[in-house]
């Protein structure tokens, strides 16, 4: 279980951790494979996987779970062809064109009856909850996504529920900051280099985007563009020489790595290698993610 992504939440203060219910609630949601003609399924499956195994996996005290959505899409172009056809034939033998309510229908069904010969595709999201730390961590890069991974924890947890992150600096503001001044002290203060990958995004009507990639960052050029108001929108930072990611103006970590050494006597191919690889991410991470915290200026508490 390793993330290459990582959308945080603060899990609300109250919600009790208790892992035998936990489990309980979420069987009520398992995963149950579409039917022949259902366009989309999705529920917990087992972390390990293991069949029939459990779906609340707790390692070194960390909570982990795996969502999976499964979904079916009939191409478009196929369903045209196949209304034309149909709109053409009712023409020929009732001599109207079918109104355009009529049509939709006719889309929807042509839709239904090719369903069981579409192919599958499958998504899986990896779960964090640190139950100590009271933070939730999903593996995707995709908002819409965790988004619907977080509506089935709330759905399935009793009690539980989670904010956005909010610090004193925002992100972009933070990462203008750091460009500005060339990482001055934020190794120092932080345990963060800046790396050789950036996205500035101009604030005002023109929307320009400029992009470094493999260039060196601590320029006259970059500074200039800040002080023209372009701002930070994603920024590659190194934490302690052990893990590189993209920070985002969202809050978001992108393209996680975790450098050499990090794995280093870790033996992955033995039967544990499910919990060796989960306690040494959760282990990183739940060390840099604080150290973020801290960089942006502390976390803001409602």
């Amino acid at each position: 279980m390793r993330f290459k992504h990582c959308i945080c939440y603060r899990v609300a203060p109250g919600w009790y951790a208790n892992l035998a219910l936990a489990e309980e609630q979420l069987q009520a949601q398992r995963f149950v494979p579409c039917s022949p003609t259902q366009e989309s399924s999705a529920g917990w499956v087992e972390p390990r996987g293991q069949q029939e195994g459990p779906l609340l996996e707790s390692v070194a005290g960390q909570w982990l779970l795996e969502y999976l959505i499964e979904s079916k899409t009939v191409p478009a172009s196929v369903v045209r062809r196949k209304l034309d056809e149909r709109c053409a034939q009712i023409e020929r033998q009732a001599g109207r064109k079918p109104g355009k309510k009529e049509r939709q229908q006719l889309k929807e069904d042509i839709t239904h009856e090719l369903l069981p010969m579409a192919f599958s595709r499958f998504a899986r999201v990896a779960v964090w909850i640190d139950s100590t730390g009271l933070r939730l961590s999903l593996n995707t890069s995709s908002q819409a996504r965790a988004d619907e991974v977080v509506t089935a924890l709330v759905k399935a947890l009793d009690g539980f529920g989670v904010t956005a992150f909010h610090t004193q600096t925002e992100p972009s503001g933070a990462m203008a900051a750091w460009l500005a001044d060339g990482g001055e002290n934020l190794y120092e203060a932080h345990g963060f280099t800046i790396d050789r990958e950036c996205e500035l995004k101009a604030t005002d009507d023109s929307k320009a985007v400029v992009r470094y990639g493999r260039h060196p960052l601590d320029i006259e050029e970059v500074r200039q563009h800040i002080a023209q108001g372009k701002r930070p929108t994603r920024l590659a930072l190194t934490w302690e020489d052990r893990v590189s990611f993209e920070l985002t103006g969202g809050l978001q970590l992108r393209k996680l790595r975790f450098l050499g050494g990090v794995f280093d006597g870790a033996d992955l191919t033995q039967a544990d290698a499910f919990d060796t690889d989960a306690a040494i991410v959760t282990a990183e991470l739940g060390k840099l993610l604080p150290a973020l915290l801290e960089a942006l200026g502390g976390e803001v508490r409602a």
